[in-house]
């Protein structure tokens, strides 16, 4: 049950990332050629993300209530949805409608973000950052596929750019909708009574370790949303680099995020998660310092490369971190609180993306995550001796 849970939940991480690749490399440029206000031009990125945020409450709630495995499938059925209206949207050329579609595909995303969560409820509880890291790895392949589509499936529709390859997009969630249908029960939904000694919601969220859980990830996401959103529209439309050249650091990029993942557990598991964050939020501060080096594509790649590995070594124990900090009980409020506050943060920066591009450019832009960069670190060394950090498998769910 273990293997086949995550090789799943691998194969639909991969599907998830592809689909997400595509659409926010082509989001800013569609939006740009759908609308002559180019400050907007990143909006239905952004608001997909906004989307993610709104529903992180709700889709802890309904895999509360149905199961992961009914509320993932359902999430993937949203997809197909989303996917078809996006190229139905661009073959009118309709910017509302594909803002709405986009909005739409942040419902799966939402959804996608709770498999690292199925992965550690699949997995021995020593292994937790070990499952997290083997099916964040999925990812890997999203990030060869994705590029793949945008640039072979540009005209696979005559004369109507980029449907084709939101088609494919369709299909492969469809395939995602069948994988979800052989995914075996996990291991914490065998609890009779899941609310049966759980502690109140603002004991949880005042844990030292918790509130530096949530804080790892919240600014890991919201340093790479704000700074991946703006790339695309940064390299292809302000500074005239080709399609083949923004996708190919955009593909390095999500390949930097998702490659750690090879080691990422063993790390945690040998350095421990503070340490891991801590590195983490080193390498989110040398990309902005890197992006502040210049505008050739060098830099562009350096900062999106570091920009990813940053991401995830301060994410995965952020989420790692966060498994100390509540009891099975207490599973699907707390996920729903840490969801929340990374992907609302996640929704803000992604809407600032295309403001401050526009308005004040690409330095502005990578300047400014790095004064909560360095809160992060400050935070991780005043929780480093924790009973919760020092002594994790004990309290792992």
């Amino acid at each position: 049950m273990i293997v086949r849970n995550l090789v799943i939940l691998f194969f639909c991480q991969l599907i998830s990332a592809t689909g997400a690749f595509v659409i926010i490399m082509l989001g800013g440029i569609i939006g740009s050629s759908l609308t002559d206000a180019q400050a907007l031009a990143t909006l239905p990125v952004s608001l997909m993300v906004v989307t993610t945020a709104i529903t992180a409450i709700p889709a802890t709630t309904l895999m509360r209530r149905i199961g992961r495995k009914a509320g993932s499938l359902i999430s993937s059925l949203t997809a197909v949805s989303a996917a078809l209206l996006m190229a139905y949207a661009i073959a009118h050329e309709h910017f509302i409608l594909f803002i709405v579609s986009t909005a739409m595909f942040g419902i799966n995303m939402a959804f996608t973000q709770q498999y690292r969560f199925a992965a550690v409820e699949s997995a021995p509880p020593k292994h937790a950052g070990r499952a997290i890291s083997l099916v964040l790895l999925g990812a890997i392949g999203g990030a060869m596929l994705g590029p793949e589509l945008v640039t072979r499936g540009e005209y696979w529709v005559e004369n109507v750019q980029y449907v084709g390859a939101l088609y494919a997009v369709a299909a492969l969630f469809g395939v995602q909708a069948l994988l979800f249908m052989a995914l075996s029960p996990l291991r914490l939904e065998a609890q009779d009574d899941e609310h049966q000694g759980a502690r109140p919601l603002r004991e949880i969220v005042r844990q030292p370790v918790f509130i530096m859980a949530v804080l790892g990830g919240t600014v890991a996401y919201g340093t790479m949303t704000l700074i991946m959103t703006a790339t695309p529209l940064s390299m292809n439309v302000h500074d005239g680099y080709s399609l083949q050249e923004t996708a190919s650091v955009i593909r390095s990029h999500v390949l930097a995020m998702y490659v750690p993942s090879l080691i990422s557990g063993f790390l945690i598991e040998r350095v421990g998660t503070v340490k891991m964050m801590a590195a983490g939020a080193v390498a989110l501060f040398a990309a902005c310092v890197i992006g502040l080096q210049g505008h050739d594509l060098v830099h562009y790649w350096y900062t999106l490369v570091l920009l990813g590995v940053g991401w995830n070594f301060l994410y995965i124990g952020g989420t790692t971190m966060l498994t100390y900090t509540y009891t099975p009980q207490e599973r699907f409020t707390a996920q729903g609180v840490n969801e929340l506050a990374v992907f609302g943060t996640s929704a803000a920066a992604s809407l600032l993306a295309g403001t401050v591009i526009h308005f004040y450019g690409w330095f502005a832009l990578v300047i400014l995550p790095a004064p909560v960069l360095l809160l992060v670190l400050i935070g991780l060394f005043l929780v480093r001796r924790n009973t919760l950090v020092r002594r994790p498998i004990a309290n792992i769910v």
